[in-house]
């Protein structure tokens, strides 16, 4: 049978029902990976829609870290080329040979490599960005005064890569330099970078504090200055950035719009609701957030029937019927699932899949 192979158009939600493999559009439109070949991109691809299987299988090392098994024969397969060629574009990716998105671990006696698949994560701390702002600054000396002082916000946000670079710098300061690395997970830094440092643990500042503070600095009512500082845990930058910030409130109204209407959806809806998180990726923990305190709210109304300790105190309505809903056991099994899907983002599962399994958890419970 010759000529042109007949097509059908996609009719209503017939577009909804195929599934299809994602390459980033950041190895697409990034400068930095105009020299990745297309079949590295589409390969890139195939290993991220890989990783639902990580999590189906348990695929986590001990540091959490998901992997998958990914055979030089399957990639043959897949991307129907040849030994030869598979391998090569395996060395694209990789993190000795190619640009570093991939890394294989050899176990030996005939068992497959394990490849973490990495990627940079929304508002990381790049080698770039540590070269262009730290490195390349340090030998200038300082003008006005004795000291030039560096300070990392959120330094756990560097990257394997950056904290590399700071290494040297750390090491061998001059003596005119001071570098002060802020963070809430010391953990998430290489030993060599912890082992060179002067720890200094900070306090949270008390509730009460900062609420007065966002009150009588910020000009802000009652109401938004306790939900800014429940959000805050003790951080009074944080309590003062969300006091001021628009997208914090579209985020906090598209969180509890989602909730409020999730029980009623069917799973057609529920990818579309996928989608609207989605387009909150790289605030994803404040939206996480925003759903814990409101199901914590839920607790402590059902536990208490008290109305004064709530954090979302002008949502007394919707808190009580759902409250009256659900049972201590479903709480608490949403509260887990919102930690796990925190972890798992952490130890890159794919976000959709994460977003699937948690909006089913809640809908179930």
């Amino acid at each position: 049978m010759g000529g042109t192979i007949k097509f059908d158009y996609y009719y209503g939600i017939e577009a909804e029902q195929f599934s299809f493999y994602r390459v980033p559009r950041l190895l697409i439109k990034d400068e930095r990976f105009k020299g990745l070949s297309s079949d590295a991109k589409l390969l890139y691809g195939l290993m991220l829609d890989r990783m639902a299987l990580s999590m189906k299988n348990g695929w986590l090392d001990d540091e959490n870290r998901a992997y998958i098994i990914y055979t030089v024969d399957s990639i043959m397969e897949d991307l129907g080329c040849g030994k030869d060629k598979a391998i090569k574009v395996l060395a694209e990716l990789d993190t000795n040979k190619g640009i570093g998105l991939v890394e294989r671990i050899r176990r030996g006696l005939g068992k497959p490599d394990i490849i973490y698949v990495t990627h940079e994560k929304p508002n990381t701390i790049s080698v770039d960005d540590i070269r262009r702002q730290v490195k390349d600054d340090v030998d200038i000396k300082p003008y006005a005064s004795p000291y030039k002082i560096y300070i990392i916000d959120e330094a756990e946000k560097m990257n394997v890569q950056a904290q590399n670079a700071l290494l040297k710098t750390i090491e061998e300061p001059p003596a005119y330099v001071v570098i002060l690395l802020l963070t809430t997970n010391a953990d998430s830094f290489l030993p060599t970078i912890n082992s060179r440092c002067i720890t200094l643990d900070l306090k949270a500042v008390p509730n009460e504090k900062i609420k007065s503070y966002l009150m009588e600095h910020c000009q802000i009512p009652d109401y938004q200055a306790e939900v800014c500082t429940a959000f805050a845990q003790g951080n009074v930058g944080k309590a003062i950035k969300l006091a001021s910030s628009e997208s914090f409130n579209e985020i906090k109204n598209s969180a509890l719009q989602l909730i409020r209407r999730l029980k009623e959806i069917d799973l057609y809806e529920m990818m579309e609701a996928v989608k609207q998180i989605s387009e909150y990726k790289l605030e994803i923990n404040d939206y996480f957030d925003i759903m814990m305190i409101w199901f914590r709210d839920i607790l402590l109304y059902k536990a208490t029937t008290d109305v004064n300790g709530l954090i979302f105190k002008d949502e007394v309505y919707d808190i009580k019927k759902q409250a009256s809903k659900s049972s201590y056991s479903g709480i608490e099994a949403i509260l887990e699932a919102l930690e796990k899907a925190k972890v798992r983002l952490t130890a890159n599962v794919n976000f959709d899949l994460v977003m699937e399994l948690l909006l089913l958890t809640i809908k179930e419970n």
